[in-house]
């Protein structure tokens, strides 16, 4: 508020006045500064702006005005989404069919800590060993948040000294990374594992992770796949015939695991430039790399010069051979191609390694960092292979079991098959509830209580609308919006009679159930 006076010598005073008003207390402080102006003078005001803005604000905390009044940025943390029961719904029919598979398989499943001691963790991963997320010192012990789920299994196997096992593992896992969320990649996601631990003669079991991985790629009905297979001790003894160092064996080859997705000459450029590889190794890598076939290139491979004289690669070429004749056996070799450029850049592989790649592209989602494509690469859904060395770093003796196991990419899966869903004319329905208890009269909440009750107590799947006196309408339009199946109507006709009526939705057929008879007509209607 300003006032303008004058003094007694007639020079004008400008006079301004602050309020600050407690809004919980209703009580107000007050602050002023005054100018004057005379006829030929112009005075500064005696105190500062500025001091007097500071003095305001310290009132105004003291007042605490603004106290619970935090403005929250609604929103989900980067690489992290939330999933509405329609998409949750989507996610569950991918989990039961993969779950479905891995018991029919013989797995059963365990589960473990969702972060570990940090040097459980430390030299497992290579150069992705940057993307652990590390916890603050807790009680004096370094935690992270596990990175996969096939250490902590390792070190599940080595401090309860199991020897064999065949086991699934479904949980979160975390990555500190900035993913690319339009091709289904987030710093949390699922992952879905199979791994079969124990002494077993070669490549058996191995053939069995790339069996499953076929069943369930073929029963999510994806589109079109293949299956990338190739083997570390391949890859080592090439490294070594064409001049890498030793000691550059595990940089070179997460070099090469990225050419699925940069060009040749982007990973060339990385080994000489970054790695510090001559042009000319770089160069004999890129002959091998771009090779790729069956089991008549392991073949051509184990007669080839160079490769022939490396005892690591015989020994990779002569198991790739016999896993192929066993893949014959599981019919899925139109599926499966050999390809010498799949590196897999994980340091705890020791064998045979493989790669599931969907060939399609799906649509970006829109809300997504505005993301416009017409479409974007799916990719690597599935991957795994054998790490016979892994247990043995946690056991104090160092004793060594023999694992081999494969992970599926739940997350790039589900972005496909919401997709899908967005596309189709079929409605997904978000529950399973079988029938809805309905009243065609007034004054039945009772009956319908008690019928709700009686089929609850027979493990029927039943609703009931949270009204006295609902409308039937209402309440069939609520099962035509929900996808319910049936309704079970009560009347005071049908209650005289002891019958229920029960009335397919979809058709609007009605027959008369005896009340005794209503469970067993609900289940065979159901099943």
């Amino acid at each position: 508020m300003v006032h303008l006076l004058l003094d007694c010598n007639g020079v004008v005073i400008l006079l301004c006045v602050w309020t600050v008003h407690n809004e919980r207390s209703g009580a107000g402080l007050h602050a002023a500064v005054c100018w004057t102006h005379g006829p030929s003078v112009c005075c500064e005001p005696a105190i500062s702006i500025d001091e007097e803005v500071a003095k305001l604000l310290q009132l105004k905390a003291q007042l605490g005005g603004d106290e619970g009044k935090h403005v929250f940025v609604l929103k989900t943390a980067k690489g992290t989404r939330d999933y509405n029961p329609k998409q949750m719904a989507i996610r569950e029919k991918v989990f039961n069919i993969i779950i479905s598979c891995f018991k029919r398989h013989g797995a059963e499943t365990i589960d473990t800590p969702v972060f570990e001691l940090k040097e459980t963790l430390t030299g497992k991963y290579g150069e992705d060993s940057k993307l652990i997320y590390d916890l603050k010192d807790q009680g004096g012990e370094l935690l992270s948040l596990r990175y996969d789920l096939t250490v902590p299994f390792a070190r599940y196997l080595a401090m309860n000294k199991i020897t064999n096992i065949k086991r699934y593992h479904i949980a979160k896992v975390y990555r500190r990374d900035n993913p690319a969320m339009t091709r289904g990649r987030y710093r949390e996601f699922y992952q879905c594992d199979f791994d079969i631990a124990g002494q077993y003669d070669a490549m058996i079991p191995d053939a069995e992770c790339l069996k499953i991985v076929y069943e369930i790629l073929n029963e999510l009905d994806l589109g079109d796949f293949h299956i990338k297979v190739n083997d570390r001790r391949i890859l080592d003894g090439m490294f070594a015939v064409c001049g890498v160092p030793g000691e550059k064996f595990r940089t070179i080859c997460s070099t090469v695991d990225k050419l699925d997705k940069m060009a040749w000459e982007d990973v060339k450029k990385e080994m000489v430039n970054e790695k510090g590889l001559s042009e000319d190794v770089a160069d004999r890598i890129g002959e091998y790399v771009s090779m790729q076939g069956g089991q008549d290139l392991a073949e051509r491979l184990l007669q080839d010069p160079k490769l022939s004289q490396n005892k690591q690669a015989c020994a990779g070429l002569t198991d790739m051979k016999l896993l192929f004749s066993y893949l014959e056996l599981f019919q899925v070799t139109d599926k499966v191609v050999f390809d010498l450029s799949l590196a897999r850049g994980l340091d705890y592989y020791t064998g045979v390694i493989y790669e599931a790649i969907l060939s399609q592209t799906i649509p970006a989602p829109a809300e997504q960092n505005g993301a416009d494509e017409a479409g974007v690469s799916v990719g690597s859904v599935a991957g795994g292979g054998r790490y016979d060395g892994l247990v043995g770093m946690f056991d104090p003796k160092g004793r060594k079991v023999p694992c081999v196991g494969v992970s599926i990419g739940i997350e790039r899966i589900f972005s496909i098959m919401e997709q899908k869903a967005e596309t189709s004319s079929e409605k997904v329905r978000t529950t399973e509830t079988q029938v809805l208890v309905a009243s065609a009269q007034k004054n039945l909440l009772e009956e319908r209580l008690k019928l709700t009750s009686e089929l609850w107590n027979a493990g029927i799947k039943v609703e009931v609308l949270y009204k006295k006196n609902p409308k039937l309408l209402s309440q069939l339009q609520h099962c035509e919006e929900t996808g319910i199946p049936l309704v079970a109507i009560l009347g005071e006709q049908e209650l005289k009679d002891g019958v229920v009526k029960l009335r397919n939705v979809a058709s609007r057929e009605e027959v008369d159930v005896p009340r005794a008879d209503l469970v067993d007509e609900i289940k065979k209607r159901t099943l």
